[in-house]
């Protein structure tokens, strides 16, 4: 069990870092829906399609289980939560492991 533990640590930064991801992804979308920022930039090009890329093939199989709500896309909050779900699992893993419960 001494391995598991740093095994469980790595992965929830990991789940964090992708949080960010994909929350820096909807505020990209966002700016880039209401003009503040143009996609013919370089810089934003890249970003938005370094975003996409990371977050598209876990965002792809909620929307197809997510009814149409016209023009709001609430997949991005459904894997927000399932991500709070797994930091929250690996959290009482670890504290199980450290109380000798595992």
């Amino acid at each position: 069990m001494v391995v598991l533990d740093p095994v469980l640590a790595v992965l929830s930064v990991a789940l964090n870092l992708y949080m960010y991801v994909v929350i820096a992804s909807v505020i990209l979308s966002w700016l880039v829906q209401f003009n503040v920022i143009n996609t013919h930039n370089q810089f934003v090009s890249m970003i938005g399609e370094f975003t996409w890329r990371a977050t598209e093939p876990a965002l792809r199989p909620i929307r197809r289980f997510i009814p149409n709500l016209g023009g709001l896309d609430i997949s991005p909050i459904v894997l927000l939560l399932g991500i709070f779900f797994l930091q929250q699992l690996i959290l009482n893993i670890r504290i199980s492991l450290r109380a000798g419960g595992l």
